[in-house]
Parts: C-alpha cells; sequence; structure tokens
C-alpha cells in the first residue's frame, strides 16, 4: 500500500527501509499513517487501523484494488514523459555508433551536393539590352529568359504529340509554334536548299528542317557574353519580342489538328504502337481484376488462418495440459494402459482390414458372376448363373456368415465396454465427491502455519498486557513508595517537634526546675524510641516476605525451563517416531499395492475386467 501511495505521487511520512519484525505500536502507526493519506488521494473506500492490523480481507481488498488501479494509471500518464526525459537526458552526453556514422556521411553528402549544385549551376550566355524595351507578354518574357541562359526550342513532331497524347488545348500551351507567315518564309527558304532530286518531302520533315533554320538565324542575331554576365544585342532582342503570343497559339492550334488528321490517314505507320498500347492496358486491367478478387478472397483467407492459429494454439495448451497429467500420472499403470490403447486399436485396424478384404472379395466374385453371365448368354439369370456354380455360392453365403457373426460380436463386446466405462465413470465420480468432502473437512483443520500465526499474534497481545500489567504495577509500588517515604517525614517532623519542643522543656526545666516535666519527657521519649523499633521491625518482616517470594519465583521459573526443555525433547522425539512410522506404513502400503497387481496380472481375466480392476486399484 505504501508504494502504490508513492506511485501515486503522494507523500506518506514512513520509514524508507522495511523492518520485518516491527512491534504492535510501529504498525499501529504506520496503519494509521496510510489511513490519513487515502482521503487525500479521494479513496472512495473507507478504512481504519485495525482492519488493516487485522488483516480484514472483505474492507482491504476494495482499496488494494483502487490503489493498484490507480498507480498503474498515473504510471502510465508519467511514462511518455518520463522516457522521453530519460532519451534526453542520454542524448546530451552519450551518442550511438550510428549516428557518428550518420554525422560523417552528413557532412560528406552535404558538401558533395553543394559542389554538384555549383557545377551544374545555370550560366547566363546572353543579355537583354536595356533600350529594347519592356516586354508586355508573359509568354515572350519566359522565351526571352530563357534564351538568354542558352535554351533552344524546336516544334514538336506529330511523332511525340501522338506518344504523349497532346490535345489541341495542351498544344496551344506549347511555349514555341511556328506562326503561318513565318511557316510560310522558312518553308521558302529551306526549299531553296534542298535538291532537286529530293523535292517531294513530307511536311514533318519540312516543318524539322524550317524549325532548325529558325533557330540559326535566332542565333545569328545573338550575341555571345564576353564575360560571365555578357548581354544581348538589341536585335536579338527586338526578334523575340516580335513573336507574337496569339499568333502563335493559333499555329499551335493548327497544328494539332493537323496532326490529329495525319495520325487518322496513316494509322500503318503507328499500328505497332498502338498494338502495344491496346496489350499494355488489356494486362494492367487483367492484373487489376486478379487483384481485385485476391482482395474480395483476402479476409476470408485472413479468417481461415486466424482459425487455424487458434486451434493450433488450443492443441499446444491441450497436449501441455496433457504432458503434465502424464508426468503426474502412475507410470507403470499409464504404461499399461497405453499398451491396452494400442491394442484396441490394433484390433480396429484388423476389423478395418478384414472388412477391406471381404468387400475386395465380394467385388471380385460379382465380377466373376459377371464373366459368366457374359459366358453363357445375356439371358441367364442370376439363379441360372448360382445354380451352375455352387461352390461361389457357398463361399459368398459363408463370408457374409462371417461377417455378420464378427460385426455382432464386435458391437456386443462394444456395448460391455462401454456400460463397464460408464460404471468406472459412476464409480470415480462418487470417489470424487468423497475426496471432495475430505478435502473440505481437512482444510477446516487449522494448519501449521495458521497454527503459528495464531500463536504469534497471541504472543503479541500477550506482550502488550504484560506491558501494561508491568507498568501499573510500576505505579502501585512507585504510590508505596511515596506514602511510605511521606509516613517516615511526617514522623521526623513529629521529631523535630518534639526536639523543638524538648530544647523548650530544657529552657523550662532550667527556668522550673520541676521533677514532673522530666518524668513526661522521659515518657515521650520512651514512646517515640518504640515506634522507631516497631517499624524498624515491620520493615525487616516485609524485606523477608519479599526475599521469599522472590526465591519462590525463581524456583518456579527454574521448575518452567525444565518443563519447557523436556517439551521441546518430547515433540522431537514424537517428529521422528512419526517420521518412521510413515515411512514403515508406506513400505507396506506399496508391498500390498504390488501384490495386488500381480495377483491380477496372473489371475486370467477378461480385457475389460482387467481395465476396471486397474482403475479401480488406481483409485
Amino acid at each position: 500500500m505504501t508504494w502504490c501511495i508513492t506511485t501515486c505521487n503522494f507523500d506518506i511520512d514512513v520509514d524508507l527501509l522495511f523492518q520485518e519484525n516491527s512491534t504492535i505500536g510501529q504498525k499501529i502507526a504506520l496503519t494509521e499513517k496510510i489511513v490519513s493519506v487515502l482521503p487525500k488521494m479521494k479513496c472512495p473506500h473507507r478504512l481504519e487501523p485495525h482492519q488493516i492490523q487485522g488483516l480484514d480481507f472483505i474492507h482491504i481488498f476494495p482499496v488494494i484494488q483502487w490503489l493498484v488501479k490507480r498507480a498503474i494509471e498515473t504510471r502510465e500518464e508519467m511514462g511518455d514523459y518520463v522516457r522521453a526525459y530519460s532519451i534526453s537526458q542520454f542524448q546530451k552526453t552519450h551518442t550511438f555508433p550510428e549516428d557518428e556514422e550518420f554525422k560523417q556521411r552528413k557532412q560528406k553528402a552535404v558538401s558533395t551536393v553543394v559542389e554538384v549544385s555549383e557545377v551544374y549551376a545555370p550560366q547566363r550566355r546572353y543579355r537583354r539590352q536595356a533600350d529594347a524595351g519592356e516586354l508586355l507578354d508573359e509568354e515572350s518574357r519566359v522565351h526571352s529568359t530563357l534564351l538568354e541562359y542558352g535554351s533552344e526550342y524546336y516544334a514538336v513532331s506529330p511523332n511525340i504529340i501522338n506518344a504523349l497524347k497532346l490535345t489541341p488545348k495542351i498544344m496551344k500551351n506549347l511555349l514555341w509554334v511556328p506562326q503561318a507567315e513565318e511557316k510560310k518564309q522558312l518553308l521558302a527558304q529551306g526549299a531553296q536548299s534542298v535538291p532537286p532530286g529530293m523535292a517531294e518531302v513530307s511536311e514533318e520533315e519540312d516543318l524539322q528542317a524550317a524549325e532548325e533554320l529558325r533557330i540559326k538565324t535566332l542565333m545569328t542575331g545573338m550575341a555571345a557574353m564576353a564575360t560571365e554576365e555578357g548581354r544581348l544585342t538589341a536585335s536579338t532582342v527586338g526578334q523575340i519580342v516580335g513573336l507574337q503570343s496569339e499568333e502563335i497559339k493559333q499555329i499551335a492550334f493548327e497544328y494539332a489538328e493537323k496532326a490529329e488528321r495525319s495520325a487518322e490517314d496513316r494509322p500503318e505507320r503507328y499500328g505497332p504502337v498502338q498494338q502495344h498500347r491496346r496489350m499494355v492496358a488489356s494486362l494492367n486491367k487483367q492484373i487489376q481484376q486478379r487483384t481485385k478478387e485476391l482482395e474480395e478472397v483476402r479476409p476470408a483467407l485472413s479468417l481461415h488462418l486466424f482459425k487455424q492459429d487458434q486451434y493450433a494454439d488450443r492443441l499446444e495448451r491441450e497436449l501441455s495440459s496433457l504432458a503434465d497429467v502424464e508426468a503426474q500420472a502412475d507410470s507403470g499403470l499409464l504404461e499399461k494402459l497405453r499398451a491396452l490403447v494400442a491394442m484396441n486399436e490394433n484390433l480396429k485396424q484388423q476389423e478395418q482390414e478384414f472388412r477391406t478384404h471381404c468387400r475386395e472379395e465380394m467385388t471380385r466374385l460379382q465380377q466373376s458372376i459377371e464373366d459368366l453371365k457374359i459366358e453363357f448368354g445375356d439371358e441367364a439369370d442370376d439363379q441360372k448363373v448360382l445354380k451352375s456354380l455352387p461352390l461361389l455360392h457357398i463361399l459368398h453365403t459363408w463370408c457374409s456368415t462371417v461377417h455378420n457373426e464378427r460385426s455382432q460380436l464386435i458391437d456386443q463386446q462394444y456395448n460391455t465396454d462401454r456400460e463397464k466405462l460408464q460404471k468406472i465413470r459412476l464409480l470415480m465420480a462418487r470417489r470424487n465427491r468423497e475426496i471432495a468432502i475430505l478435502q473440505r473437512k481437512i482444510d477446516e483443520v487449522p494448519s501449521r502455519a495458521e497454527l503459528t500465526q495464531y500463536q504469534k499474534r497471541f504472543i503479541e497481545l500477550y506482550s502488550q498486557v504484560s506491558a501494561t500489567h508491568k507498568e501499573t504495577k510500576q505505579f502501585f509500588t512507585l504510590y508505596n513508595t511515596l506514602d511510605d517515604k511521606k509516613v517516615y517525614l511526617e514522623k521526623e517532623y513529629i521529631l523535630l517537634k518534639l526536639r523543638l519542643m524538648f530544647c523548650f522543656c530544657v529552657y523550662i526545666n532550667r527556668a522550673m526546675a520541676s521533677s514532673g516535666a522530666k518524668e513526661q519527657f522521659l515518657r515521650q521519649m520512651e514512646q517515640i524510641v518504640e515506634g522507631i523499633k516497631q517499624n524498624r521491625i515491620k520493615m525487616e518482616k516485609k524485606k523477608q516476605e519479599n526475599k521469599m517470594r522472590r526465591d519462590q519465583l525463581n524456583d518456579d521459573y527454574l521448575e518452567l525451563l525444565d518443563k519447557q526443555r523436556l517439551y521441546f525433547k518430547t515433540v522431537k522425539d514424537f517428529k521422528e517416531v512419526r517420521i518412521l512410522d510413515s515411512r514403515i506404513l508406506m513400505s507396506k502400503v506399496s508391498a500390498v499395492f504390488s501384490q495386488k497387481i500381480l495377483q491380477h496380472l496372473i489371475t486370467p481375466h477378461s480385457l475389460p475386467q482387467r481395465l476396471s480392476s486397474f482403475v479401480s486399484l488406481s483409485i
């Protein structure tokens, strides 16, 4: 309980070290401190110190259950925080070899990435002049910027359009497509450079040649950078700005339409590509369909696998329980039962083999009958065949009779064994009930540990009562001593008073010198001396009584010590005699049991009778 309270982050005023043999006062103080902390924790159950000290299970169990639940919840709440804090503290002073290796590789990788980025960084080759004017179109500005860094553009061919599946809408957004007028000029310039024998070229090849010629024309107007930050010439910038974006988009749209018509007119050029695409699409569709089928079958297979795992776990638990039972059972009896079970299984197997042999023989005989029917003619019936084959008929009848008798014998033996097994089970149940009754009666008798615990509790209670009695006796003795002291002080006061009176009388005698006062004084002195003698005699008598009482108690103590020694010696002798008696009894029982087993083994009985006798002996 103290551990649970401290785990829940509540303070309790107890000693850190555990004391095993604490006194009653220490235990009560500890229980009072525990009970005082429980209301602070808002415990829903009430508990008193005497209930903890007396081990009142009915009232202690709910509190213990609540404390353990609260401690587990607190540990779960603080577990992540403590784990994260411990990891952070560990990482402040320690590192793993993987972390060191990662840091080294990280530095090398960062330096390599920086070097590669610097090597492949874009370098400016041209620059637009300041007096060339501002570009209003975003597409023109993009073209101009990319040309400044040396990027080249080509017209998109129909093959690329079909391969990439570009629609006319996408073609409108291409960076560059030649305008109509510019296309005519480029085609005319390209036609002048073509030889007469190659005048018939396709539109695609003409377009590609015109595009190359256009790029050469634009690049001749570009001014190369003298330094890393070079400038563009005014003519180059003017040509770039001269490209009108609206006309470019119009030409791109017309080009896309012509490319689609060209693809429809010449399907033989793209036949293998389309066939490959259809094949890929078909395979993808088959893959998706197969994946869908597998996903549908997967839950059922998962459920079947889960059931198989549960069945395997249950079989393993049953095997382990059977192994435990087998380990606790008698080995000799177990071997006999195993031999009997093996014999039973062997008989069942022989019966099955005999039935199989009979079926095969019957099948063979039927086949022989069919062959004979075919041989003697289809019109012959079974009676004629059997009359012509009396030996086969007799053999068939004998096999059927033997099979029926064997089946009846097996069924009769099975019914007899089942009835005996039922009787054995009833007998076992009756014996189990008797054993349970005896077990409950044995449990009602207190064990040695319980008696020892009761003895310890009575000894503690006796120690507490004895301490209280001793303290009370000391108080009585102190009171008597103080009372005697008071009496002596009063007497001393009287003596002092008499002495003063005597002195006064002396003065009076000196003054008056009378004989009567002298006699009175002597009488008083004699009375005082007599009182002192009586007190002395009384004290000596009391001293003698206390001495005699001490001697008597000492004699009683020595006598009790002798009785204790005799008791321990008697208990030791009794234990030795009991152990010897139990050994002799066990040897006799084992001898009788082995003799009974030998008699049952030697006496001729049937198999079920032996089995029942073995079971009854084991019970």
